[in-house]
């Protein structure tokens, strides 16, 4: 049984929900359980060098960002609560962060740690970058920091990996699925397609962890998933998001009409008129009494001003299906 975690480092919330769920898979509980971490942002605004937490939260923008992972605290009381728990929960000695860093290039050591080692090395790595940003008050985006946490969980080919750019478009797909999921709350554990937001304490997690445990989860196929992440990505009005996420498909199974017609709607919604419109035409010649395919291809076409052109198609369109016409 695979538990997710989707948390960001520069989340203390993140920190405390690992303490958590290691006391709840305590007792023989983890013994069926794998821990794998995935990354989500709380402050994709952080800027690529670090600066000072407090002279960062003199930005209100900032400051509404990081108290994302603790919705109704502002941020000096949520920094006085995760201290005090995290005392409770021995974290420490000391506790803070003392850097606003971008983690993006963590969550890339994250990534590559469960790649090149199992979710052992990867938690080994995880517990470096967090004590390191709140424990040891270091800058997290910084190559060096990261480098010498990865040679202190073991993962000697980490830092060479992050220079060479490795597993970055890896981590933006993987922050895009967690936004298609719908997590929103750092951290969250998915269990089964069965999801627990927040850093719930230890007796919560155990039971959540049991409950899904005992809940039969057909799982599907990537592509599928994926197909459906994108999909889902388009609903939320994400359409660069889902194309991201459907470019493999669109490689591997770019006849599928289902891929096609997804890659159509989200090159319409992000105004690639362009690309919408050869995509759709394509679709039209292959099953022309497909009224929304020509309706969206009809309206992609009166958004380039070409009125006349789309004329012909809306009208098709209407006939077969006469709601297009309201």
């Amino acid at each position: 049984m695979r538990i997710e975690i989707w948390a960001d480092v520069v989340c203390p919330w993140a920190y405390i929900g690992k303490r958590r769920l290691e006391r709840a898979l305590a007792n023989g509980l983890g013994e069926q359980a794998e821990v794998v971490w995935r990354p989500y942002r709380i402050d994709p605004t952080a800027p690529a060098q670090a600066v000072p937490l407090q002279e960062a939260l003199a930005d209100p923008a900032a400051g509404e960002a990081l108290a994302a992972c603790a919705p109704g605290l502002s941020p000096e009381g949520n920094r006085d609560r995760v201290a005090r728990i995290a005392a409770e929960e021995g974290l420490g000695p000391r506790w803070g962060a003392a850097w606003r860093a971008d983690p993006h290039d963590a969550h890339r050591l994250i990534a590559l740690a469960l790649a090149e080692g199992g979710p052992r090395l990867q938690d080994a790595v995880v517990e470096g970058v967090l004590r390191a940003h709140f424990v040891d008050a270091l800058d997290i985006g910084s190559p060096g920091v990261l480098g010498s946490v990865a040679r202190g969980a073991g993962f000697a080919a980490g830092e060479r990996l992050l220079a060479e750019g490795a597993a970055d478009g890896l981590v933006r797909e993987l922050v895009l699925t967690g936004k298609a999921m719908g997590v929103a709350t750092s951290p969250t554990l998915v269990v089964r397609g069965q999801a627990l937001a927040g850093a719930q304490p230890a007796e919560t997690v155990a039971e959540f962890v049991r409950h899904a445990a005992r809940r039969e989860h057909r799982a599907v196929p990537e592509e599928v998933e994926r197909l459906r992440h994108a999909e889902s990505l388009l609903e939320r009005r994400d359409p660069l998001g889902a194309l991201v996420l459907l470019r493999p498909l669109l490689e591997g199974h770019g006849r599928d009409r289902g891929v096609r017609m997804l890659a159509a709607r989200a090159y319409y919604a992000s105004a690639q008129l362009g690309r919408a419109e050869k995509a759709l035409r394509e679709l039209v010649a292959q099953a022309p009494d497909d009224s929304y395919t020509r309706y969206l291809l009809g309206r992609t076409l009166q958004r380039g001003g070409r009125e006349e052109e789309a004329a012909t198609h809306l009208a098709l369109a209407r006939a077969m299906t006469p709601e297009y016409a309201r």
